[in-house]
């Protein structure tokens, strides 16, 4: 909907505001008042046209004056979003009893990381510490340089140069913005991997590897997403990628299945389609609003590729503030695919990223469809911002940290593949997990998790992630 809605005290639609032609009206409630002139300070690097596309309000428009504290504070959210800055400031500046200025002040981030990799090469801590004994020889190292905000127009270069146990080489580049409306983007990749060490089968729900003086697999491939943003809040993007995989005559060897029908390479074209809807208030840590992404992606497009796969998924994340303190959040994930008759290394799973039921880390439970609902209940004990004055990088001297309590309980379900008798044990059936843990939020979005977490398998432990729950 476009326009100033009819009632005067009901919200601004969000991306335009039609600007009536009629003089500013005063009555008992409030008035009309005109944006006269939009101020922001604080921008060295970021340009202006950036943080204009965040507003609701543009100069010349006209609001009534009830509602400017609520568009103001859902504008500071949008801003925060963006993740450009560390704080943001909306104030008004009233010089005439219809007429306002607006004045904007953001505290920019550090926007270079030259971040040095040295990482595990499992899917997390639990898995390294448990299931491979904290091994060393599993880990990856080397650079990733992300460059944020390049040319103040909020676009994102990532290079990646990883050695150790797995080589890896990438560069992505992001345009948020393309046009003068600001709405289309775009999103290109290119990369390179390579390893000795390769999961060529799963036993148990665990991954075995085949470790090698040789290059058992190599994989490289390339993107082109295409973005549009139609609203503050409403994302598609529309992606065309392909790859090219080979593997050492080994693997067919030991898991004829992984390429299937003891192939030795795979290459195919993909395209998908993603929508995303995004009311959280703060993306780095989320306590209210909701979160929906759906998508679907169609594997194989030639005659000539050699997989053929659809996936359809969707995640819903709703987040709730209570009283005192309290918060409420729940996590929904669907997945579906389809054929099941796969080879192994295009084999669905649970346990990916964020994709699990917590308790079940260590496990890796393969399926072409499954079930995750997340629940956490928690308590904010700390909320403090300190001003560390001595630090020289004044991008660094805003330090805000927040402590939660909380406590979780999540199910889950994972069908089973055809015959796939190997990793049967915690498929067909429900999967639950509950715990209590401690939830650390810090600058640059940074989340620590140390989690106790209790399965249905009757097995315990410790658990500690450096990434927010969903």
């Amino acid at each position: 909907m476009d326009g100033i809605l009819a009632d005067p005290v009901r919200f601004i639609a969000p991306d335009s505001v039609k600007r009536p032609k009629t003089k500013s009206v005063s009555d008992s409630v409030g008035r009309f008042v005109h944006v006269n002139r939009i101020f922001i300070l604080g921008n060295k690097i970021t340009k202006e046209q950036i943080v204009l596309r965040e507003l609701t309000l543009k100069t010349g428009d006209i609001v009534y004056s009830t509602e400017l504290p609520i568009i103001l504070d859902l504008d500071k959210k949008k801003l925060i979003n963006t993740r450009l800055f560390n704080t943001v400031e909306l104030r008004v500046l009233e010089f005439q009893e219809d007429r306002i200025d607006l004045l904007i002040e953001v505290n920019e981030r550090w926007y270079t990381f030259p971040s040095p990799i040295f990482e595990l090469a499992d899917r997390n801590f639990n898995e390294w510490w448990q299931t491979y004994n904290h091994d060393f020889k599993r880990v990856n190292y080397g650079l990733r340089l992300y460059q944020f905000n390049m040319r103040g127009r909020n676009e994102t270069l990532r290079l990646t140069a990883q050695f150790g146990f797995q080589r890896r080489f990438e560069i992505n580049y992001r345009f948020p913005y393309i046009d003068r409306k600001q709405k289309q983007g775009l999103i290109v990749n290119f990369d390179f991997s390579e390893t000795k060490n390769l999961a060529y089968r799963t036993f148990d729900h665990k991954l075995e590897f085949q470790q090698s003086e040789q290059i058992l697999k190599n994989t490289r491939g390339g993107g082109l997403t295409y973005t549009y943003r139609k609203s503050f809040y409403v994302f598609h993007a529309l992606k065309a990628e392909y790859r090219h995989n080979e593997i050492n005559d080994t693997i067919p060897i030991l898991n004829e299945n992984y390429f299937g029908d003891g192939q030795t390479a795979q290459h195919y074209g993909s395209i998908g389609y993603q929508f995303t809807a995004d009311r959280r208030d703060y993306v780095g840590y989320p306590l209210t609003g909701y979160f929906l992404t759906a998508g679907i992606v169609k594997f194989g497009i030639t005659p000539n590729d050699n997989l053929n796969k659809l996936d359809i998924s969707a995640t819903f994340a709703r987040y709730i503030a209570l009283k005192r303190n309290f918060f409420l959040s729940n996590n929904i994930i669907g997945y579906w695919s389809s054929p099941t008759d796969l080879p192994y290394s295009n084999f669905g799973a649970l346990g990916y990223r964020k994709q699990l039921v917590r308790g079940y880390e260590v496990y890796f439970i393969e399926g072409p469809r499954y079930f995750v609902n997340n629940t956490t209940f928690k308590k904010r004990i700390f909320n403090r911002a300190y001003n560390w004055n001595a630090m020289p990088i004044r991008q660094f001297r805003y330090i805000p940290i927040s402590v939660f309590l909380k406590t979780y309980g999540d199910i889950g379900y994972v069908e089973n593949y055809p015959n796939y008798e190997v990793n049967s044990r915690l498929t067909n059936k429900l999967l639950t997990g509950a715990g209590i843990g401690i939830d650390i939020v810090a600058s640059y979005d940074a989340v620590f998790r140390f989690e106790y977490s209790f399965n249905g398998e009757g097995e315990r432990g410790f658990f500690f992630h450096i990434h927010k729950e969903f």
